[in-house]
């Protein structure tokens, strides 16, 4: 008996495990559980700073929010004996973070205490959040497994870009999805801070970069040093990007003197690539860079400064009779050859202030120095083209969160596949890592964390786990666990929802509006683009902006058919409760399509999805009374399938596939 129980400890310990995202390096389950009740107390041995104390009061604010406990006077400076958990930091870090930080962590729990263990500060932030991710709710309150966790990341260099150019993102917005970043053990924003659309950051030396260039939405520096510290408290560095020579539209606006062509410029509110580029040719345009990355590298301690390069169409370069000639007079074939010059002496100029280059591929060519980091966009393939010639190189292509692709797809893209796989050992090592990057046309503050999260999640874990953690079913079972961990961070990914939906839903009932907007997703990768034309000022307030990137409940639907096709009874069950709920819902929205145009775009989505929950219904009698459908019926489903599947109000309906699936069964 007390065998048998033991191993049902073991199975449950180790069951808490793998709720855990990203998955850890090494876990040992142990027996029994450490109780987590209003007596939690904490404590540190070894090395302190107040990055340290400070990590130890979250942790507290963290466990009473998360477990409604009240608890007070939970630190205790010396109580490693008879702490709850202890925290232990053998040195300290380095004083500016780098790549090069130790993040890798030992947590041991017990029935009487949990100890995180780790060589520096940023370890101990990282286990700090797998020991938060493991408190659950027992038989008699609040218990963490006993269990033993090695923990190290795979990649040095995780991020997340946020843009806040395009769209301004407020501080609120930065602080809590820093949160995030560091719950799924995130360690760089990359934030983008100068576009066509606006600079962002205040310049004391060039002032007429915020007041022309902002629309007077721009952080002041004293907010960019707070933003720093809020990160580095969480481990995570925070690597500026400023756009040159192209997308520089909001800069030359308070600095057209800089421009390749003639202005006058001002802040751009469309999207795309746009014509206004610096002009490379002219010493005053790098007297100029030399002062504004002066100032700003010593605004942002990073060791890493991101120029961008990317995108440069160079129609203002070819108009101007000075650059044409400069190009003849250094042997410049091409634009490409001119934006080499640029970038070697921007470079310089980098490096001049102390810090390493970053631009997008772009800028890889044949003469980019070794020490520049090459991040690549536009495919893998650009990857592995700057690692065989040397350069260090970032992988954002297969990441871009902002393209409304499934959890799955970025789960499945690893640096080190595709193109990287033939790469020997060494020029591996020049692969730093990967980054998200959450563009800002199609977002603002009241939509960004649900384009942002719970999908950078699985990003997350690909590039912390290891390589062979490649299991999706499991990759979106925790990442719903997480998604549900980070409400209590303050992430609005899934409080904005229900709100956003009242505001389409006018007089009708928003459970209504909820049931169409579960099963639909935005259109993917550029086609928003193609209808409608956005500006920076267009409302992000219909129901595409709603909807979340990807529909669980069709993923779910799905499973539930290919279980049902199989001879699943139960799943055959489930499967026509739903189709009869989204067959009866047009009803209940169609008497208020009149009172709000937000819902009456909608309504050919909401009609089709109520004739494929009838379609599907009637399919599943077909199959049940082993019946061949009539051609005539097959051939109507057929039709409303096809029309299902268009992209309307920019918005895919997601059942489709699987209501064809009953469909071609009933044939």
């Amino acid at each position: 008996m007390r065998i048998a129980i033991a191993a049902l400890m073991l199975a449950a310990a180790s069951a808490h495990a793998q709720d855990l995202m990203p998955l850890p390096a090494s876990v040992t389950p142990g027996e029994g559980a450490l109780v987590i009740d209003t007596g939690f107390q904490i404590t540190m041995t070894g090395y302190q700073e107040p990055r340290l104390r400070a990590a130890a009061a979250r942790v507290v604010a963290r466990i009473a929010r998360q477990t409604g406990l009240p608890l007070s006077g939970a630190f205790e400076p010396d109580a490693a004996a008879t702490a709850t958990l202890v925290l232990d930091t053998r040195a300290p870090g380095e004083a500016v973070q780098s790549p090069a930080a130790d993040e890798s962590y030992t947590l041991e729990v017990t029935t009487q205490q949990a100890r995180i263990s780790a060589n520096e500060p940023t370890g101990i932030m990282r286990g700090i959040e797998t020991f938060l991710q493991l408190i659950r709710p027992g038989e008699k309150g609040f218990v963490v497994p006993a269990i033993r966790i090695e923990d190290r990341p795979r990649f040095a260099w995780r991020g997340l870009m946020i843009d806040s150019s395009r769209h301004f993102m407020p501080l609120g917005v930065i602080r809590r999805n820093l949160d995030g970043m560091a719950a799924v053990k995130l360690n760089v924003l990359h934030w983008h801070l100068s576009d066509d659309q606006g600079f962002r950051v205040e310049s004391k030396v060039f002032p007429r970069l915020q007041q022309m260039g902002s629309d007077g939405r721009f952080y002041t520096q004293d907010q960019i040093r707070e933003i720093i510290q809020y990160a580095r408290d969480r481990g995570i560095r925070v690597v500026p990007e400023f756009d040159v020579p192209g997308h520089s539209a909001a800069m030359l606006a308070g600095y057209p003197e800089l421009a390749a062509g003639p202005g006058p410029f001002q802040i751009i509110r469309t999207w795309g690539v746009h014509d206004p580029t610096l002009d490379p040719t002219r010493d005053e345009v790098y007297d100029f860079l030399d002062k504004f990355i002066g100032e700003m590298a010593d605004l942002f301690p990073d060791p890493y400064f991101h120029i961008g390069g990317d995108e440069v169409n160079g129609k203002q370069w070819n108009a101007n009779p000075a650059i044409q000639e400069f190009k003849r007079a250094h042997n410049f074939a091409t634009n490409e050859d001119l934006q080499l010059y640029f970038t070697r002496r921007v470079q310089e100029l980098v490096r001049k202030h102390g810090k390493k280059m970053i631009g997008w591929d772009e800028i890889l060519h044949a003469g980019v120095p070794k020490d520049v980091v090459i991040h690549s966009w536009r495919g893998a393939k650009s990857l592995a083209e700057a690692a065989r010639q040397g350069n260090p190189v970032i992988l954002s292509s297969g990441y871009y969160i902002d393209l409304m692709q499934p959890a799955s797809q970025h789960y499945a893209v690893d640096p080190l596949n595709g193109p990287a796989a033939d790469l020997t050992p060494e020029q591996q090592k020049l692969i730093l890592g990967g980054e998200a990057c959450m563009w800002a046309e199609y977002v603002n503050a009241e939509t960004v964390d649900s384009r942002i999260w719970p999908r950078t999640a699985a990003i997350a874990e690909r590039l912390w786990s290891a390589r062979t953690v490649t299991d999706p079913e499991s990759m979106y079972r925790r990442m719903a666990a997480v998604s549900r961990e980070l409400d209590w961070l303050g992430l609005q990914h899934r409080s904005n929802y229900i709100p956003m939906l009242d505001r389409i839903a006018g007089t009708a009932p928003v459970s209504a509006v909820k049931t169409v907007a579960d099963v639909v997703e935005p259109v993917k990768g550029y086609a928003r683009n193609r209808g409608h034309k956005y500006t920076a000022l267009s409302p992000l307030n219909h129901m595409v902006d709603a909807a979340r990137p990807e529909s669980d409940t069709a993923r779910e639907f799905a499973t539930l058919v290919d279980a049902a096709l199989k001879g699943d009874k139960a799943a055959a069950a489930r499967v026509r409760e739903k189709l009869a709920v989204w067959r009866a819902n047009d009803a209940r929205l169609a008497p208020a399509y009149g009172g709000s145009f937000l819902l009456a775009e909608v309504a050919p989505i909401s009609q089709d999805i109520s004739a494929l929950g009838g379609a599907g219904i009637e399919a599943l009698d077909y199959i049940a009374a082993r019946k061949h459908a009539p051609r005539a019926w097959i051939e109507k489903q057929q039709a409303l399938i096809e029309r299902a599947k268009q992209p309307r109000a920019e918005l895919l309906i997601m059942i489709v596939a699987p209501v064809e699936k009953l469909v071609n069964a009933a044939k």
